[in-house]
């Protein structure tokens, strides 16, 4: 016998959530979805009425989870995208672009499409590649979060954004932590929280909607809800082990055997770290020689042109085209 919706008790169960113990039906399960962002959303005021967000859509399940809650929870006049494709074969392709952009623009929101080739004037894979071949260690993951960060904060500043917005899941976050805490990065565990300041006003705020919400959640939610999956991981995964893929697989062990685990952890980290996250005061970086962005304290040049000129990248291009939203004469706009 088919088992019932332990939330409204009519209807089909058709996913199971170990870290609750409960059985729902898809129009509960999206609901609670729904339910769980918008209550980390307003717990933290990550967002405001009146905010205008730059959403950062890779064109993968979580990106699509994000677009989807925070065009209904927010006015989409409001709200621009912008996808980097990064430039790995098979992975991030143009055609997973265009289909997050298409859908976007039915819920009222526009997309700029960019990438790291027309960032730095390389592909991530090239990139990677002449780092190879220059006998460097640093990481594919290093290149790619360094240069992704990068352009979407050029863009937030261009178009004048309040927020920018990453569609990290607790997965995500969880591991953050824990390979903070193994490095003993106390600073980088307090930047993590939601109450953190930016640190510098060059750099605009950053939310993370959905910090709270399993990996295997925005999995469901958007194949509950018709939304294209990527079916090819980044092929830099397996071929580059970091610590963070030992930190995954642990944290999924232990998930596996204690349901509730991630959520645990972020949750404590939220409650342990709020006070002191909110102590902290706006910092004003330095800028870097070369680019005239932030760098860190004691730094000459920033991490992304100190990476690009270990993999022989002298003179990146550091250009952005700035594409023309839709005018007021379509609808309201920024």
């Amino acid at each position: 016998m088919a088992r019932t919706c332990s939330v409204c008790g009519v209807r089909k169960a058709v996913v199971y959530q170990p870290h609750t113990g409960r059985s729902l039906c898809r129009e509960c399960f999206l609901e609670d979805v729904k339910q769980r962002v918008k209550r980390e959303v307003e717990r933290w005021g990550m967002i405001r009425p009146g905010d205008r967000i730059l959403l950062g859509l890779s064109g993968g399940k979580d990106s699509y989870v994000m677009l989807d809650i925070l065009a209904e929870m927010h006015d989409p006049s409001k709200l621009v995208g912008v996808s980097i494709i990064e430039g790995i074969p098979g992975y991030n392709r143009e055609e997973d672009i265009e289909k997050i952009k298409s859908h976007a623009r039915r819920l009222g929101v526009d997309v700029v499409i960019t990438s790291i080739r027309e960032y730095t004037g390389h592909s991530l894979y090239e990139i990677v590649a002449r780092s190879k071949a220059r006998g460097s260690k640093q990481s594919p993951c290093t290149f790619c979060g360094i240069s992704r960060r990068r352009i979407l904060n050029m863009y937030a500043r261009m178009y004048g954004v309040d927020k920018t917005a990453t569609a990290h899941n607790l997965d995500d976050e969880a591991q953050t932590a824990v390979v903070n805490m193994l490095r003993g990065d106390i600073v980088g565990l307090l930047r993590q929280h939601p109450l953190s300041p930016p640190v510098s006003s060059e750099i605009v705020p950053r939310i993370k909607p959905l910090r709270k919400i399993y990996e295997w959640e925005t999995a469901v939610y958007a194949v509950q809800r018709g939304y294209p999956l990527q079916e090819t991981e980044c092929m830099f995964i397996n071929r580059f082990p970091t610590l963070r893929a030992r930190v995954r697989e642990e944290l999924y062990r232990l998930e596996a055997e204690r349901p509730g685990t991630l959520l645990r952890i972020l949750e404590n980290l939220d409650m342990l770290l709020e006070e002191p996250a909110r102590r902290l005061e706006r910092e004003e970086l330095p800028k870097c020689e070369k680019c005239g962005e932030p760098t860190s304290y004691g730094r000459r040049i920033c991490k992304l042109c100190e990476i690009l000129e270990e993999a022989g990248v002298e003179k990146p291009a550091y250009t952005l085209r700035r594409p023309t939203l839709l005018t007021r004469t379509t609808r309201p706009r920024f």
